[in-house]
């Protein structure tokens, strides 16, 4: 696993997830390879009261009923399509139901403008038509294709991005159980075994994009992911994300509760401010969700270590939110300025501490991008 990139769930926590599977005893909907219960704990962590001989970790952070409600959808005929506004972990929470159901997320479909019919169904190698004519051999098969063939999950990213036509061809997919391939006489039908299911994802921001048609709706289970607002919950994720940073980089760095407390309310500042606005031009283009106060964290981590003095500081992590989330020039950065002169330097004459120095930060930073 440490030659890889990133590695998929699968093989990130294979070996939790082979110790799960030997003591599962719990029943099995087709050929899954954790019980419904041992999912749901694979995925929200155990708790004492479980009884295990071990801690299993806690992997996605969210209402215990919306993880209930997923597992219990990939258990029926339907499609589970998990929706929600950018940051809110749709991915992640699909990547670790299929590593968990059939061990195998990858079979990944990434809906865009550019995506086609093909890339759900199939293609053909084009070189093997030319020398032998069409067959099972020439096919390749979509990732979709591969789940069905395979009885798996098959995972359609940022349903809403692709055109109608290519969400038609999902209907069937989703309905019928099989993909016709009218190219060839015989075998010409490939079905889905038990198992096979989709989880799709969709960007409630996207709405208008391409809307789903009713009848797509109609083979989905919604499950919406809600933004997370408490800041308990949200200090949990940043921590989990930073402590998996550092280990993945293998940087040893110290980072102070204090200023994870910074980062956290600003967001929550800049969030209210954006509540409150009275137009698009008066808020910032970025979306403020967890993701993007993660990679804040993660530009100032990197910097600190590679620039700095191998300590997070204040004024790096306010030069990394400021680098972040200034995209639009001059209004993010009028915003910001207005936060930090309205909000930060207040509370920094009135609570001291970290406050100071990020407003200093802050106005270095918009200072160089003006």
């Amino acid at each position: 696993m440490s030659d890889l990139l990133r590695a998929p769930a699968e093989i990130k926590y294979a070996e939790e997830l082979d110790w799960l599977e030997s003591i599962d005893d719990d029943p099995k909907p087709f050929s899954w390879r954790l019980s419904p219960k041992m999912i749901r704990l694979f995925i929200l962590g155990s708790e004492r009261a479980d009884g295990l001989d071990r801690e299993v970790s806690q992997k996605w952070f969210g209402d215990r009923s919306i993880v209930e409600r997923a597992i219990v959808t990939l258990a029926s005929d339907r499609g589970l399509l998990l929706i929600g506004d950018p940051g809110t972990g749709k991915s992640w929470l699909a990547e670790l139901l299929a590593a968990a159901v059939c061990r195998n997320s990858t079979l990944v479909v990434q809906g865009t403008a550019g995506t086609t019919e093909d890339h759900i169904k199939y293609s053909w190698n084009v070189s093997m038509v030319i020398a032998k004519g069409q067959s099972r051999e020439s096919m390749i098969p979509s990732p979709i294709m591969t789940a069905m063939e395979s009885g798996v999950i098959g995972r359609f990213e940022e349903l809403t991005r692709s055109t109608s036509d290519v969400q038609d061809a999902l209907i069937s997919i989703l309905s019928e159980k099989y993909i016709s391939v009218p190219e060839l006489d015989s075998d010409n039908i490939v079905f889905a075994k038990p198992g096979f299911s989709v989880i799709a994802t969709a960007n409630s921001r996207d709405r208008g994009v391409n809307d789903l048609s009713s009848a797509l709706k109609r083979r989905f289970n919604f499950v919406r992911i809600p933004v997370v607002t408490n800041k308990k919950s949200e200090a949990e994720i940043v921590r989990f994300r930073t402590e998996e940073l550092l280990r993945r980089h293998q940087i040893e760095l110290d980072v102070p509760p204090t200023l994870l407390d910074v980062l956290l309310q600003s967001f929550s500042d800049l969030r209210a401010s954006a509540a409150a606005a009275a137009s698009d031009d008066e808020k910032l283009e970025s979306a403020l969700s967890t993701a993007e106060q993660i990679g804040v964290l993660e530009d100032a981590i990197l910097h600190s270590n590679f620039f700095g003095e191998r300590a997070l500081t204040a004024r790096t992590l306010a030069s990394s939110l400021v680098g972040s989330l200034a995209r639009r020039e001059p209004e993010d950065l009028a915003i910001l300025n207005k936060y930090l002169h309205g909000v930060v330097e207040p509370r920094g004459k009135e609570e001291g501490g970290s406050w100071p120095e990020f407003l200093e930060g802050g106005r270095d930073a918009i200072a160089t991008l003006s």
